[in-house]
């Protein structure tokens, strides 16, 4: 189910696009199936884990490696875009006029939103490291609160971005420069939703008492999932709106 729904999602997306009639309810029901065998894979996780006791080790390291080949995929999928984009900035083409940004492109300033939010994000960095140091020192409350204050950030970066894209001079079908933009920085932005919805079920676990010192796996995750997440933005800043912007 998860798999079918995660293809129709695409196919729904493209259809709805390009104006066919029904794209939207394509990808919308696809959404609902997909969240909603989301939400029962999670369930099962965790009743797993947290009151039947099967994570043993051998469940813990295919987990581990579950995640390391996960992450890896994500490192693969934005190391696509990024060619893209220095495969348009190094040799622009004619079509362009040889330069890039193409001409007529007015591009953000590095040093107002785009800043920002990369002290938004190295923030939240910290709060998360904050929250995980707590968890194994046995600190409840500390853990709700780095987790609070991470999932805050995690919002508050969002909305700076739909406020920057609403800015925008530019939009997904101008050239190659505003589709590789809309592609590294949408496509970010969706992992940073995806990401604070990964640490705020952790708060609602930590809440109820379902994280120890010994065994947090989720929140594991949800933090390396977190810091890749900004040091993919980190890179986004450096290239795409500084060097990119210049």
């Amino acid at each position: 189910m998860g798999g079918t729904s995660a293809l129709q999602i695409a196919l729904g997306l493209s259809l709805w696009m390009h104006n066919f009639k029904g794209g939207l309810k394509v990808l919308l029901l696809s959404l609902v199936i997909l969240i909603y065998t989301m939400i029962l894979w999670f369930r099962d996780i965790i009743r797993e884990g947290t009151f039947e006791g099967v994570h043993t080790n051998a469940v813990q390291e295919g987990l581990r490696l579950g995640m390391i080949l996960f992450i890896t995929s994500e490192v693969l999928f934005f190391f696509s875009f990024f060619w893209t984009y220095f495969s348009a900035a190094l040799a622009p083409t004619i079509e362009i006029g040889g330069i890039f940004p193409p001409k007529g492109i007015h591009v953000f300033n590095a040093t107002e939103v785009p800043l920002l939010n990369t002290l938004i994000l190295l923030l939240s960095g910290a709060s998360v490291t904050w929250a995980h140091h707590s968890i194994i020192a046995g600190s409840r409350k500390q853990a709700i609160y780095g987790l609070i204050v991470t999932v805050t950030l995690g919002i508050f970066f969002t909305l700076c971005q739909a406020l920057e894209y609403l800015e925008a001079c530019f939009t997904l079908s101008d050239g190659i420069y505003g589709s590789a933009f809309f592609l590294l920085t949408g496509f970010h932005g969706f992992h940073v939703l995806v990401g604070t919805a990964f640490l705020l079920v952790c708060f609602f676990r930590q809440w109820i008492y379902h994280f120890t010192s010994e065994h947090h796996f989720g929140f594991n995750f949800a933090s390396v999932y977190w810091h890749f997440v900004d040091v993919v933005w980190i890179g986004l800043y450096l290239f795409v709106y500084i060097w990119g912007g210049r």
